[in-house]
């Protein structure tokens, strides 16, 4: 069958979406299709079930291999909803050159604001401004790998490695290739949250359209990753040893910073 769009807004507000609120959406739409009027049609249950009053916001980041136009650059792995938001009229595209999200609603221009380029999700970037509004968190048919919210928990609890990646950016009206660092591996250790936030009772699950969804506040989302990383600072990295590049890159950067510089 196919999902109408209010059918899937009403989905959406019994899992637990807010009208009203702000609301940080991940999702792929392959596992949540068919739905009337297709990626369009999911973006207008979403505005649906958060009314006028709500905030709409979704990543869309690039690859950062060219100079970033917010108004043309297209997204990079971040699927087609996120990328027919973006291009929808009214709809405001935040300006990180790799780090880019779209919002719409009266915090738009707010969540949107110019950021630093590092960290790309820190307290002061689209994701920080979700949280620090006491925003929701909404996964649809993808898992908390996917969310950007656990990377501002990284950064808010300090976690020792950092991993820089090549971005062109305008350097005096010419582009430039610069570094910008970021508490980047697999993140497949994300995925931990379910079990803790489930525990916790801090996660909704349910279904939207024909995809499992999973339903938080940021600030719970946070606060159990904080507490877990003050403990063990490494949590979502993958072993020492596992075959996984991105997660030893970010151990190996740990333990330089630990390190310190080279005393002569």
């Amino acid at each position: 069958m196919t999902w109408s769009v209010a059918a899937v807004r009403d989905q959406l507000l019994e899992l637990g979406v807010r009208p009203g609120g702000a609301l940080l959406v991940h999702t792929a739409f392959s596992r949540v299709r068919p739905v009337e009027g297709g990626p369009a049609g999911l973006i207008q249950a979403l505005r649906d079930a958060l009314g006028p009053a709500g905030t709409l916001v979704m990543p869309t980041m690039t690859d950062g291999a060219e100079v970033f136009d917010p108004a043309r650059t297209p997204t990079y792995e971040m699927g087609i909803t996120a990328e027919t938001f973006w291009r929808s009229p009214g709809v405001t595209r935040s300006t990180h050159p790799g780090a880019s999200f779209a919002a719409e609603g009266p915090l738009a221009e707010e969540i949107c604001a110019p950021q630093p380029l590092s960290p790309p999700h820190g307290p002061d970037s689209p994701v920080g401004r979700v949280h620090a509004r006491g925003g929701q968190v909404l996964l649809l048919g993808v898992q908390h790998s996917e969310s950007t919210t656990v990377h501002l928990a990284e950064a808010l609890a300090g976690v020792p490695y950092s991993v820089a990646h090549p971005c062109v950016v305008l350097v005096d009206g010419a582009p430039q290739e610069v570094l910008i660092p970021e508490t980047d591996h697999c993140c497949e250790g994300f995925r931990q949250l379910d079990g803790w936030l489930r525990q916790a009772g801090l996660q909704r699950e349910g279904q939207v359209g024909n995809a499992d969804a999973r339903l938080s506040e940021a600030r719970d989302v946070v606060s159990v990753a904080v507490e877990r990383l003050t403990h063990a600072p490494l949590t979502f990295l993958c072993a020492a040893g596992a075959g996984c590049e991105a997660c030893d890159a970010a151990r190996a950067s740990a333990h330089r910073r630990r390190a310190g510089p080279l005393r002569q």
